[in-house]
């Protein structure tokens, strides 16, 4: 894996901060994620997502759900009572985990709900009225209002 320096972006860029820290992340990320538990992300409207994530074997009271820096994070413990079940083939991982989602800027998590093994988180992403684009009337050449005063007027 190349790595880059990213140095000469922070000293030549102002307020770009975030998006070099992202890159940052990014590149230096180990490439043998963890993929317990899978999870699916899909766009269910214009400007809105849900996250799905598989977690057979836990109670909604073994899984956690924060927003902490700008990331969404999802972990889960359960409590380890196995001390009475003997198992013959254990292939449910109910196994402790923690995954972290990136929110972008003005996405918020709008709930959660758990069901049939799922864990189903709801985001939308809310953009400010003044980030909005908004359309500026021309006024045509007759109707402008001048502020200049007279000069045969005032003598």
């Amino acid at each position: 894996m190349r790595n880059f320096d990213l140095a000469p972006l922070y000293r030549a860029t102002v307020g770009f901060d975030q998006i070099a820290d992202m890159m940052d992340r990014v590149l230096a990320a180990d490439i043998n994620q963890p993929t317990y538990p899978p999870y699916n992300i899909e766009k269910t409207a214009d400007d809105a997502y849900r996250i799905s994530i598989a977690v057979a074997g836990f109670a909604g009271d073994d899984l956690m759900v924060e927003v902490k820096d700008g990331a969404l994070v999802v972990s889960a413990r359960k409590a380890e009572d196995d001390s009475q079940r003997s198992f013959l083939h254990r292939g449910i991982a109910t196994r402790a985990f923690e995954r972290k989602f990136q929110l972008a800027d003005h996405v918020r998590v709008t709930g959660a709900s758990h069901a049939d093994g799922m864990l189903h988180i709801d985001l939308v992403r809310e953009v400010p009225e003044a980030l909005k684009p908004r359309r500026i009337a021309i006024a045509s050449g007759d109707s402008v209002e001048k502020d200049v005063v007279d000069a045969e007027t005032v003598n």
